[in-house]
């Protein structure tokens, strides 16, 4: 594929509420970057960026996951919703390359496209009082040579400063867990995690949603403990619930936990880190989980 020229048309015009994509000192036109320890962190201005963060997912998704990936352009994850999102990039110091990306869809682009990504797999009528205030998050990917904590904490560092921004409230998402357990196509791993997490982590009832297309997880109440993907539990730590049992995606065959974070949920400490200085630290470890 012939790589777009930069600087190439935007993307769309995202209407938010209050503030936007920059800070209010700093100029309109200028991508607003934070950086650490040898990375940096900003939001994609034109499609070519894009097309950078859509290279990743690929690479991660289908290299690594097996995913069947059939959009218009070989060597990318493209869906509909690209277009309405805003992507967040994270970027090595040294080569410029992205090596971890979000892609955030809020409330106004969700009306434009007519859902959220998570409508698709799950019936959320029970959220449909929160949807001006709720973001979707989405396609979260780290390349494999870049998987340490500094990588997704500068993420949730950018999407909390995003969230407090315009003033939005709730984040969703899909966080997945692959469907292979002991080299074979399985629903157990799924199923054990769920088991293990519904104990303690359930939102409440009238937040609760059903799958679209659930995964059998009654047959497997007594298979071994499979330890969640350190994703999930750092969603957790952040004060995440879990909406109802996993979803399968056929198409990226996995288990697709449907997860909710209210701003005022987060602990105080991760408010203090993340939003007082908008500061980045390795202190956790992240693995490849995708959260459609």
């Amino acid at each position: 594929m012939k790589e777009l020229p930069s600087p190439t048309e935007p993307l769309s015009i995202v209407q938010l509420p209050r503030g936007g994509l920059h800070r209010s000192s700093e100029p309109a036109d200028e991508n607003p970057a934070w950086s650490h320890s040898g990375i940096a962190v900003s939001w994609a201005r034109h499609q070519d960026e894009v097309r950078q963060a859509q290279r990743l997912r690929y690479q991660v998704f289908a290299g690594e996951m097996g995913a069947r990936l059939s959009g218009p352009l070989p060597g990318h994850d493209v869906d509909l919703f690209d277009d309405y999102c805003e992507h967040l990039l994270v970027r090595d110091g040294a080569s410029g390359a992205v090596i971890g990306t979000y892609r955030v869809l809020t409330p106004e682009q969700a009306a434009r496209v007519g859902s959220f990504y998570a409508d698709l797999e799950f019936d959320l009528t029970r959220l449909r009082g929160l949807r001006s205030r709720m973001v979707e998050l989405g396609r979260s990917c780290v390349h494999p040579d870049h998987r340490h904590g500094g990588v997704i904490l500068a993420l949730w560092g950018a999407l909390a400063q995003f969230m407090q921004r315009n003033a939005l409230e709730i984040m969703i998402g899909c966080a997945s867990i692959p469907m292979w357990h002991q080299g074979a196509v399985s629903a157990r791993s799924a199923a054990s995690i769920w088991h293990q997490l519904r104990r303690n982590h359930m939102a409440p009832l009238d937040c609760q949603v059903l799958p679209r297309l659930a995964l059998p997880v009654h047959e497997f109440d007594d298979g071994p403990r499979v330890e969640p993907p350190a994703l999930i539990k750092g969603y957790l730590r952040l004060g995440a619930k879990l909406l109802g049992p996993p979803a399968w995606d056929p198409d990226f065959n996995t288990a697709d936990l449907p997860m909710m974070m209210r701003t005022q949920d987060l602990p105080a400490r991760y408010r203090r880190h993340f939003l007082a200085s908008g500061s980045v630290q390795a202190d956790c470890h992240e693995t490849v989980t995708r959260v459609s």
